[in-house]
Order: C-alpha cells, then sequence, then structure tokens
C-alpha cells in the first residue's frame, strides 16, 4: 500500500508539471499572437517577414480609384455644361425679353394683360420656327406616327366675379383645367391659321386665372464627349413654362424648367480610334473592380482572424484568471478602419460597374454613379488615416477626434435644441420681413452663416421696417443669437475638442492606461496586479519602420 500511494503521489506531480507547462506553451503563444497583430505593416514584415499585402493593395487603389474618378468627374463635368447651357439656350428662345439674368426663384416677370398675351405667342411662335433658329443639333421629340406636340394647360377658379370697387367678390375655389394641343410633323410647322381657330382659348379671365403651363419636348445630341473619347449621349428635354397668377398681385411671373434626361440613342457610328479607347476605359474600371475585391477579401481575413484571437484570449482569460475580456479590451480587437475599407470596396464595386454601363450607354443614371465613386473615393482617402496613426505626430488628431467625438455629439444634441428654437421663432416672426427668413430652410442657412461670421451686416440691413415692433425684436433675435452661439457655444465646443487633446497629450507623456490586455502583452508575471502599471516614459504609437530596442515591449493600439 505505501508503495501504491508514493506512486500516485508521483504521477498526480507530474501530471500537474505538465499542465502547468502546456499553460504557459498555450499562454506565451498567446502572447506572441497578440504582440504580432498589433504591429505595425513594416514590424511585422521584421519580426516574420510577412509582405504588407493589405497596404500595397491600400496604396493601389487609392491611385486607381482617384484615377478612375477624375475620369469621370471631367466626363461629368461635359454633361453638366451640356445641359445648363442648353437650359440657358432655350431660356433666351422662348422667354420674350429674357435678359440672361433671373430675376429671382422665377425667370421673368409681365404687369400687363398684352404682355401675357405677347409672350405666350412668342413661345408658340418661337417652337414652330426651332428648326430655322437654333443652332444646336435639336429636334422636336416624335411618336410613332412622326408627330410632336405642345400642350398649352389653363388651370383658372372655375366661377367668380370680382368687384373690388364696392369691395366684393364670389369665387369658386375648385380649379379647372382647359388645355389645347398643338401637333408638328416632321420639320413641319403649325397649321397657319391655329390662332384664328383657337381664338376664345386664348381670351384669359385674370381674376379667375391661377397659372398658364406651356410644355413640349425636344431631342439633342451631345457631341462635345467626344473630344474626351467618349461616346455621345442622347438627350430628351422635358420643357415646362408656367405663367403664374396664383398672387393675383399685379404680377404675373414666368418660370422655365427643364428637365433633361440621357436616353439610349438608337443608332451610331464613329469613325477613329474613339471606340478603341472606350474599351481601354471598360478594362481600366475592370481592373478597378478586382482591386477592391482583393482588398475586400484581405479585409474580411482580418476581422476573421481578430474574431478568432479575441475568443482565444477571452477564453483563455475565463479559464485561468476566471474573469472575461472587458469590453474595453475586447474593442481593441475591433479595428473599424477595416470596416470603412470593406464599405468604400463595395461602393467604388457598385459605382464601377454603373460607370462600364454608361460607358457603354446601357445606362444612363449619372447621378447615382456620382454618388457611389465620390462616396467611396472619400472613404478610401479617410482610410489612409489608419497607416497615419503609426506616427506619433499624426495620431495625435486621431486620437484626439476619437475622444472627443463622444463628447461632441451630446454637445450637439443640446445645442441643437437651442439653434431649432432660433429657426422656428425666427421663421414665424421675421418671414414676413426678410428674405432670408421665408422658409425653415432659408432659416436654418442664414443662422448658420451668422455663427460663421458671415453675412452679418447685410442680415441686419436687410430687414424692412414696415414694422416697428418686429425691428426691435429683429435686433433682439440677432444679437442675442449672435452672443450665445458665437461667444458661448463655439467656445464650449473648442474647450470640449482642446480638454480631449490635452488629455491625449498627457497620456503620451505619463503612459495611458493599462488594461489586461496591455498587462498581458507585457509579460507581467504577477498579473493582473496593480505592480504591473508602469509608467510609459514612450508613446505606444511608434514610427512604422523604426523599431527602438525599448519599444520591443509596448503594445500597438489601432
Amino acid at each position: 500500500m505505501d508503495t501504491v500511494v508514493t506512486y500516485s503521489s508521483k504521477t498526480d506531480d507530474s501530471v500537474r508539471i505538465d499542465t502547468r507547462v502546456e499553460v504557459a506553451s498555450e499562454e506565451e503563444e498567446l502572447r506572441e499572437d497578440l504582440t504580432f497583430y498589433f504591429m505595425s505593416p513594416c514590424q511585422k514584415y521584421k519580426a516574420r517577414g510577412l509582405l504588407p499585402w493589405k497596404l500595397g493593395v491600400q496604396i493601389l487603389k487609392i491611385a486607381m480609384v482617384t484615377t478612375q474618378l477624375v475620369v469621370f468627374g471631367l466626363n461629368n463635368q461635359l454633361v453638366v455644361s451640356y445641359k445648363e447651357e442648353n437650359g440657358m439656350a432655350f431660356k433666351h428662345l422662348f422667354i420674350k425679353g429674357y435678359t440672361g439674368t433671373d430675376e429671382d426663384d422665377y425667370s421673368r416677370s409681365v404687369y400687363t394683360q398684352q404682355d401675357v398675351y405677347d409672350s405666350m405667342l412668342f413661345v408658340i411662335d418661337q417652337y414652330t420656327h426651332l428648326m430655322n433658329l437654333t443652332v444646336s443639333p435639336l429636334s422636336y421629340a416624335q411618336d410613332k406616327n412622326d408627330t410632336g406636340a405642345l400642350k398649352i394647360c389653363k388651370h383658372q377658379y372655375k366661377r367668380g366675379h370680382v368687384w373690388p370697387s364696392n369691395e366684393t367678390f364670389y369665387i369658386d375655389p375648385d380649379i379647372e383645367t382647359e388645355c389645347l394641343t398643338l401637333e408638328t410633323s416632321g420639320r413641319h410647322s403649325f397649321q397657319t391659321d391655329w390662332k384664328t381657330v383657337n381664338e376664345t382659348f386664348f381670351n384669359l379671365d385674370f381674376y379667375r386665372l391661377v397659372t398658364v403651363d406651356i410644355t413640349f419636348q425636344l431631342k439633342g445630341i451631345d457631341l462635345q464627349t467626344i473630344r474626351s473619347l467618349e461616346l455621345p449621349d442622347c438627350y430628351e428635354f422635358f420643357i415646362t413654362i408656367t405663367f403664374n397668377n396664383q398672387g393675383h398681385s399685379g404680377i404675373v411671373k414666368i418660370y422655365f424648367d427643364n428637365d433633361a434626361f440621357i436616353s439610349e440613342c438608337n443608332g451610331w457610328h464613329i469613325g477613329g480610334s474613339t471606340q478603341k479607347n472606350t474599351h481601354y476605359l471598360l478594362i481600366f474600371d475592370g481592373f478597378v473592380i478586382l482591386t477592391c475585391l482583393v482588398s475586400m477579401v484581405l479585409c474580411t481575413r482580418s476581422i476573421v482572424l481578430a474574431i478568432r484571437l479575441l475568443r482565444r484570449f477571452d477564453r483563455f482569460f475565463h479559464e485561468n484568471y476566471k474573469r472575461r475580456a472587458s469590453q474595453s479590451d475586447k474593442k481593441e480587437f475591433l479595428n473599424r478602419w477595416y470596416i470603412v475599407v470593406i464599405i468604400s470596396d463595395i461602393m467604388t464595386i457598385v459605382g464601377s460597374i454603373l460607370k462600364m454601363e454608361i460607358q457603354a450607354k446601357s445606362l444612363t443614371s449619372y447621378d447615382i454613379c456620382s454618388i457611389f465613386l465620390g462616396t467611396s473615393t472619400l472613404l478610401v482617402w479617410v482610410g489612409v488615416i489608419r497607416y497615419l496613426g503609426y506616427f506619433e505626430k499624426y495620431n495625435v488628431l486621431i486620437l484626439t477626434m476619437r475622444a472627443a467625438l463622444p463628447k461632441v455629439l451630446r454637445f450637439c444634441c443640446c445645442a441643437g435644441m437651442i439653434y431649432l428654437g432660433y429657426t422656428f421663432c425666427g421663421w414665424i416672426v421675421l418671414g414676413p420681413y426678410h428674405e432670408k427668413f421665408e422658409d425653415l430652410n432659408k432659416v436654418s442657412e442664414c443662422l448658420f452663416s451668422l455663427v460663421n461670421g458671415d453675412d452679418m451686416f447685410a442680415t441686419f440691413a436687410q430687414i424692412r421696417k414696415k414694422s416697428t415692433l418686429v425691428w426691435h425684436f429683429s435686433r433682439v433675435y440677432l444679437y442675442s443669437f449672435i452672443a450665445l452661439f458665437i461667444y458661448m457655444v463655439l467656445s464650449l465646443f473648442i474647450a470640449l475638442i482642446t480638454d480631449s487633446y490635452e488629455t491625449i497629450k498627457k497620456y503620451q507623456q505619463n503612459g495611458f492606461p493599462m488594461t489586461d490586455l496591455h498587462r498581458f502583452i507585457k509579460e507581467c508575471k504577477d498579473f493582473p496586479s496593480d505592480s504591473c502599471r508602469e509608467e510609459e516614459t514612450n508613446n505606444s504609437f511608434v514610427f512604422c519602420c523604426k523599431r527602438l530596442e525599448s519599444d520591443d515591449n509596448f503594445l500597438l493600439i489601432h
């Protein structure tokens, strides 16, 4: 029995020793993996000889995506300029007496009945002789019967009589609509007696008249894109000219609205090398998509590996120290820059596909494509901040923004309540007396300009002195808003960011607060006791390709 007992005791001791050796081996392996995970790309290359593929792909992607955006932007400028120049040409063609400058949100105003009639007939006459007037490659939009149409609709109160002399009136507020359609066939104009035939339609009762809408469609081809080695676009213009008499104030406002839509050309042929260059652009877009796919795969792989490493650390922590990893430690494993990169990759891929469809003239959604490409390029350049974070001086900015963001958001919520109060107050009180306070959108823009110190004197000076009470109220309103937001709100806003900056600088000088993860990586034998909380003399964010011996125990937080 004695021999058996002695044998069992030796067996238990050997099992304990083996267990401690396994735990120590697992701990050392986990510590090495954690240290390697938080290294910079250059440090990883020096430690294990792994090439920084993600860094290389991101640099290549920045160059390719930016080039793609510039090319698309130059082509989009041609589209925008074509639409704007055609809109200006249409105003000169169809609005009588147009001077080249809109009077307000409308193009022109008339004040007599004869001017209204002349302006309406001028539109019709110009449309009739358009083919002999315009210098642009335009034509009537025709249906299957080779017929184009100009439509005139007048909207007026159903019945009514007005006697201003004795201050009496009778109005039926229901709106009745009467329309007249004038057709053209090919290059031929209307019938010559259209004015005589429809004379009764143009007899307007101005006290009942609300609006007159003249609508027609034109088609054109943008040939200037050939110079930029792009296939031309075919356009369809939906033009509406509105004579607005809703105010019945003695002014009939003439509004011009031009909606230009790109349509697929039915048949085209271009000689030379334009078609070949279009193929080169499509191939380049294909390489952009491939690069983004590689970037997305690499970032997704890094996120998966980080999750696995977090689970290992959490399980080891629970088994050996009987507690789970803290939330702050778990956030260290979540690299938000990877999420930003993945989102930018997805948007770049979608935008590139839309761009390829536009270049092939199978799609005309320039606006949607520009949103995807513009946002993706923004995120790509923002993602560069991650790599700048490996440099001490640049990383101060990143840490300050991250530390100040929660406090800034809470502060903006409180300040926003005051801002909304001033917005509603200014709209309802000053709206009838100041053009910058006519609607809520204008009020918000005006107040935001005042916060930034813009256009102050004009805002004060433009208030109309029709009401002495409102004029004095406007002074109290504007002075109090400017004093409150410029001298107090903005100062507090800057103080919040400054406080975060000072805190980060203090941490860089005296050492960042140590967490369980930091202590574990620093190889504290009495982990996790307070004796492991050392004062760091160097910043934990070291230069990317310059690693000192004293930095070997520092954790690179990203």
